[in-house]
């Protein structure tokens, strides 16, 4: 049990969509990403998709729906199975959590990031 420093995390990288596992919570990755471009559209059949956004803004693009702006302080859950695309147009600090396992790509041609643990 201690305290963990996100700021401080995320000065230890500077790529973009390479999410970093900071934690664990019951069978969960909590890690942190930098946004900046976007992700390709995706969808995960078996979670949610969990966003917080820590520093700058971000959209999520929803397949047959508006986009939504998801400013600094605010969360969006994107629930299983609904086809989506983060993007930022400037650099957004982000906080993800995941089940262990599940790619950050979903179901996109793009290979998954390792989430590697710092």
């Amino acid at each position: 049990m201690k305290t963990i420093n996100l700021a401080e995390k995320l000065s230890l990288f500077d790529t973009h969509w390479d999410p970093k596992v900071v934690s664990a919570y019951n069978e969960n990755d909590v890690m942190v990403v930098k946004f900046q471009g976007e992700f390709p559209f995706h969808k995960h059949d078996s979670t949610d998709d969990f966003f917080l956004v820590l520093e700058g803004e971000m959209f999520m693009d929803l397949e047959g729906q508006d986009s939504v702006k998801v400013s600094a302080g605010e969360l969006f859950i994107v629930p299983q199975g609904v086809v989506h695309r983060p993007r930022a147009e400037q650099e957004a600090k982000v906080l993800l959590i995941e089940p262990k396992g599940e790619p950050n790509s979903g179901d996109a041609d793009r290979p998954a990031a390792p989430k590697d643990h710092i």
